[in-house]
């Protein structure tokens, strides 16, 4: 069968506080290894009533301690906030404490507004520079010791507390500049289709593009998909109405926590230009036999090596069953 993965944002629901939601991915990812998931990647998001995760970093350890096999990582890092060399040991630490198991997914969008990313700057005197190609090929270098010897932060691939073990990056993107980015460098591809869907044209330049960054290496391309699954078509409408109502919410400006189903669904009646706004965004969301047809429609446009699955429901209970009734539905499906 074609692997499956889980993008987990870290809801925080109604009624719930964000240290639950926390608890509440540990316990998800335990969930996801026991179904046989081969990832668990946690997002970072900032100032959000909606989402607590807002340092993967530190709760990618908690995850990792508490699994034994499944690999945990960044979905991800949002590189411009950061240090290239902060991140490389952060990661690398990591990667000692749980050899063969730590992902690194890079991202360039700041996982919030532009004030809030104003806030996460140390010089706030002005926007940040877009320097994400310069910062992710020093990160590289700094996992691969791959930096010119006339580089002056050389030295500093040698000093990484987790050697000889690394993780394994990865680039985060749904436009031609992530793929290029991606390709140029020869690392693996996770194109965010439940971001902006249909784009089998980026993984078509991806493989045409790639360029080894090790002998032997070929491209690697994961499709991440928003993904509900229910015993009924009808209970996963219901489910993944929540997301719909936050959504709508945060395009006016406003950050709310996960709605209850049914007020997400009786607010949503009441604005059916809303529904019209989201029509073009992809969600696989249904029984067993919808969500399959979905993601096999998915397959078939990308042609993936995998899938990873994300979706933002109130019930902790809910999540743990979409996900539990979506590996079922996929077990007998080649890639």
């Amino acid at each position: 069968m074609i692997p499956l993965s889980v993008l987990d944002q870290t809801p925080v629901p109604e009624g719930c506080t964000p240290a639950q939601a926390l608890a509440n991915s540990i316990d998800l990812a335990r969930h996801a290894e026991g179904l046989g998931y081969r990832r668990f990647w946690l997002a970072e998001h900032h100032a959000s009533a909606a989402l607590a995760g807002s340092a993967p970093e530190i709760l990618i350890g908690a995850v990792a301690n508490a699994t034994t096999c499944i690999r945990v990582g960044s979905g991800g890092v949002m590189l411009p906030h950061y240090s290239p060399l902060k991140v490389a040991e952060q990661f690398s630490l990591l990667a000692g404490l749980h050899p063969g198991r730590i992902d690194l997914g890079l991202g360039r969008a700041p996982g919030s507004d532009q004030r809030t990313a104003v806030a996460l700057q140390q010089d706030r005197r002005q926007y940040a520079p877009n320097q994400f190609p310069q910062q992710l090929a020093e990160l590289i270098g700094y996992l691969d010791d791959s930096l010119p010897s006339d580089h002056p932060f050389a030295a500093y691939a040698a000093t990484l507390p987790g050697r000889p073990h690394a993780p394994e990056p990865w680039v985060l993107g749904s436009s031609p500049d992530s793929v290029g980015f991606a390709a140029d460098l020869g690392l693996p591809y996770c194109l965010a289709d439940f971001i902006a869907p249909r784009l089998g044209e980026l993984a078509t330049a991806y493989r045409a593009r790639f360029t080894p960054r090790h002998a032997g290496a070929r491209p690697q391309l994961m499709v991440a998909v928003w993904t509900v699954c229910a015993e009924t078509d009808e209970e996963a409408r219901r489910l993944a109405a929540p997301a719909r109502m936050m959504f709508a919410h945060l395009l006016m400006g406003k950050s709310i926590s996960v709605p209850d189903p049914d007020v997400a669904q009786a607010w949503l009646a009441d604005r059916p230009d809303v529904a019209r706004a989201f029509a073009s965004r992809r969600v696989v969301a249904g029984s067993p036999a919808t969500v399959r047809a979905g993601l096999e429609q998915v397959i078939a446009e990308y042609a993936p090596d995998e899938l990873m699955l994300v979706n933002i429901l109130h019930g902790h209970d809910d999540r743990k069953r979409s996900y539990t009734l979506a590996m079922e539905a996929m077990a007998t499906v080649d890639a």
